[in-house]
């Protein structure tokens, strides 16, 4: 049975309604993307995608009673995953964003989904999450983030924790380099993988700050993400140019950074000059207490 382990006492400072958000991105190509108003293949309805049987190219995922959805936030172009057992309604939500919590709550009322576990991929820099608000209004909701990333949260999660819902589950890899405390949640049958920063389609995540190291980012990839099946569908936590999803097979062939050698990769990493994200003095502080801040 799947379960989860390693609890911690929750968060418990206020958060201020008028914060207002401002975000910035590592991208140069952001500001291009900003300027369409919906992402190709994301849904802005809330009719369910049931996913049994629907294509991406040649495949999809196809498990079982499987409920899926994929939502953007615009600022940050951060994607907000949803899934949930078709049958007990049980759900988990990856990567939610506070610009975006009344969309989110919405579609999960509507859908009657018992929203289980909050869980962020990592430490965000360039927006807040809104897990800590969300626990606020839904009974019994836990947050989870992994023990290395040094926040807080009611489920610190290690190499090979279990996130159930429903019959399914979630299965936690480690997959530090862009922060400490980057994860990989896979799903049990190895049909999806959503991979945070770590990789990101035909990118991957900057390692120049916060704890940021080129070669553990390498290695990590190489090591947990490219060992998935060829098929397994990459869901990134950011996309800036409107792309959606990928494989492990195509990002192992065709990543630009990532099929080079290691030492060809420390060196495109080190010369990449991006600007220092414009929200990281408040999203990281931020983020360390489940979202929740005093301001």
């Amino acid at each position: 049975m799947c379960s989860v382990i390693s609890r911690v006492k929750p968060c418990h400072r206020a958060l201020a309604v008028s914060l207002r958000l401002r975000t910035n991105t590592e991208s140069p190509s952001y500001a291009a993307a900003q300027s369409r108003r919906f992402s190709p293949g994301v849904s802005s309805g809330v009719e369910p995608l049931w996913v049994s049987s629907r294509s991406y190219s040649s495949r999809t995922a196809m498990t079982e009673g499987l409920f899926f959805r994929q939502l953007l936030e615009l600022e940050s172009m951060t994607y907000t995953y949803l899934l949930a057992d078709t049958a007990t309604k049980e759900a988990v939500i990856i990567d939610p964003v506070l610009e975006t919590i009344n969309r989110d709550l919405k579609l999960i009322g509507e859908l009657g989904l018992n929203l289980k576990v909050a869980v962020n991929t990592h430490c965000h820099a360039d927006h807040i999450t809104s897990t800590g608000l969300m626990k606020k209004g839904l009974a019994g909701l836990k947050s989870a983030i992994s023990k290395y990333s040094g926040a807080s949260a009611d489920i610190l999660l290690s190499e090979g924790d279990k996130i159930p819902f429903g019959k399914h589950c979630l299965t936690v890899r480690e997959t530090p380099g862009h922060t400490d405390g980057c994860l990989t949640l896979v799903m049990e049958d190895q049909s999806m993988a959503f991979t945070g920063d770590a990789l990101l389609i035909r990118g991957c995540g900057r390692t120049d700050f916060q704890q940021g190291c080129s070669k553990r980012l390498y290695n990590s990839v190489h090591q947990k993400i490219f060992t998935l099946p060829d098929q397994c569908l990459v869901y990134p936590a950011h996309d800036y140019l409107g792309q959606t999803v990928s494989t492990v097979g195509e990002e192992r062939k065709f990543n630009p950074r990532l099929t080079k050698s290691i030492d060809q990769f420390v060196d495109i990493m080190k010369n990449l000059n991006l600007p220092k994200p414009a929200k990281i003095d408040i999203a990281v502080p931020a983020n360390l207490v489940c979202g929740l801040h005093e301001v």
